[in-house]
């Protein structure tokens, strides 16, 4: 039987085959918690993980023992929080067969798109263990003026204290990445909150943490449910709140947290512009088709609006019909697979439902729109109107809505319609159109040449409006975990 936070090494489980069990990780030690669960893969529904889940005491014992710590992190010098998020980075790369197979059973993610998840996890570690070692300072002649002749000012970034951590299901390692990376390098304990749905990930991290010497107290994972975890958001040993998910929650511990940080990464309906200028047809297609329809489009920035200019609307619906059309789905296990099951049938239900109601309000189905348990076929739109919630929500799920525009500013103009605001895309060579686009679109993020669902792990990374606030990406992320303190030196 494999021991506490360790998995089947190197490939996935077998039907009929003893499932993972992990203890949830408590302060430096693992840990039986309050009572255990069952995880279940999307794809089949069979057991893959027997979890333990802690209770309210259980996370008061991680608070307080992150409290605790706080000194002893802060005090830590840079040169070591590097070599632990180093360590780690060589861990995930050790056990990167381990982690895909993790996040196949658990989260039904598509093998290729798991294996380049935990890439960009070990990147993550790597681009944080990078930030620690160069800790931001700053200096300031305050001479210029008569009440500062003689003085000199340093500023240095010093951590917050204790973060309470909340991460979704569709990313489970790569988001709590992003969490426990920047925080060892800030120097904050750390109590997270896995997704109930795909915890096991997490708690290899918190292993390979461990095994690297993080101090004791500097982190607990802790799997457990909302009601459980959220009443902590308003206590006052918690310093910085950061969630990752829905909209209606994110906002929700915000308003309960007010009187401290809180950093949220929530939803999006991202949009694409296609100008005449993009290029090939049939690349462009494709490139939409892997960011609308990859992991069952279940990311915050895939592809959910393509805007297309009018004159080039035929082409780019005849090649993205083909594109939609060919996009591989079905066991996530399969190497050529795309698109998987969704998390849940319930959330699948959801998605077809909205397909429907978009089909029954003169939306035109141009491909996809079958559904399989929680199985969802790609799925293309067309005259869909505007207030149909595949337009004006967030899916979630494989669905995108073609739509035209007959000039630049009229597709500005309909990317900015939406309460979100994380990433747009746009495909023109135009610099002056890329320029306008930077210039008034209300969003986050505008990749140029390419989908929204692109992201590179060291960039700043966030939205405005309703997708949240503050920036991910661990220099940013280190921001958001620290606060400036200053010293007044006389000359």
């Amino acid at each position: 039987m494999p021991g506490p936070g360790t998995v089947v090494p190197g490939r996935l489980l077998e039907k009929g085959e003893r499932m993972r069990e992990g203890k949830l990780y408590l302060a430096g030690r693992w840990a039986d918690g309050h009572d255990q669960y069952e995880v279940t893969s999307p794809w089949d529904g069979r057991p893959v993980a027997r979890v333990a889940r802690g209770g309210r005491d259980t996370i008061e014992e991680a608070v307080a023992s992150a409290a605790a710590a706080g000194p002893v992190l802060a005090a830590q010098e840079p040169a070591r929080r590097a070599a632990i998020l180093e360590a780690v980075a060589e861990g995930v790369v050790r056990h990167r067969d381990e982690l895909a197979a993790i996040l196949v059973e658990e989260a039904g993610k598509p093998v290729m798109l798991a294996r380049a998840e935990v890439d960009r996890c070990r990147d993550t570690f790597r681009e944080a263990a990078a930030v620690a070692r160069h800790p931001e300072m700053t200096v300031r002649d305050l001479g210029g003026y008569e009440s500062g002749v003689g003085r000199l000012a340093l500023i240095r970034r010093v951590p917050v204290g204790v973060v309470l951590a909340i991460t979704p299901f569709n990313f489970p390692l790569n988001l709590v990445a992003h969490k426990l990376a920047p925080a060892v390098a800030a120097g904050c304990p750390v109590v997270l909150k896995p997704a109930s749905q795909t915890p096991s990930a997490a708690l290899v991290l918190a292993r390979l943490l461990h095994e690297a010497g993080l101090p004791e107290g500097g982190l607990s994972v802790v799997p457990s449910r909302g009601s459980e975890i959220e009443p902590f958001v308003e206590d006052a040993r918690v310093a910085l709140v950061t969630f990752t998910g829905s909209m209606d929650v994110g906002w929700r511990l915000r308003r309960r947290g007010w009187r401290r940080r809180v950093a949220l990464e929530l939803g999006g309906n991202a949009a694409v512009v296609v100008e005449p200028d993009a290029g090939d047809p049939e690349a462009v297609a494709a490139r939409i088709a892997s960011g609308a329809y990859g992991y069952a489009g279940q990311s915050c920035i895939s592809v959910q609006r393509i805007l297309v200019h009018e004159s080039i609307v035929p082409a780019m619906r005849e090649a993205l019909v083909r594109a939609v059309s060919a996009v591989p789905t079905g066991d996530p296990a399969r190497e050529d697979v795309l698109c998987g099951p969704m998390i849940d049938t319930p959330n699948a239900e959801r998605v077809a439902a909205w397909i429907q109601s978009a089909e029954e309000a003169g939306g035109r189905l141009l491909a996809g729109g079958r559904r399989a348990g929680g199985l969802v076929w790609p799925t293309l739109l067309e005259n869909v109107p505007p207030d149909q919630p595949v337009v004006s929500d967030e899916v979630f799920g494989p669905v995108a809505v073609l739509d035209g525009y007959s000039n630049y500013e009229e597709a500005l103009k309909k990317v900015n319609d939406s309460r979100y605001g994380l990433q747009a895309g746009i495909f023109t060579r135009d610099i002056g159109k890329i320029q306008r686009a930077w210039d008034v679109l209300e969003v986050g993020g505008i990749i140029q040449g390419d989908v929204p669902t692109w992201r590179s792990d060291p960039m700043p990374y966030g939205g405005v409006k309703n997708s949240g606030t503050g920036r991910e990406g661990p220099a940013w992320t280190v921001r958001e975990m620290t606060e400036e303190r200053l010293l007044v030196l006389r000359r």
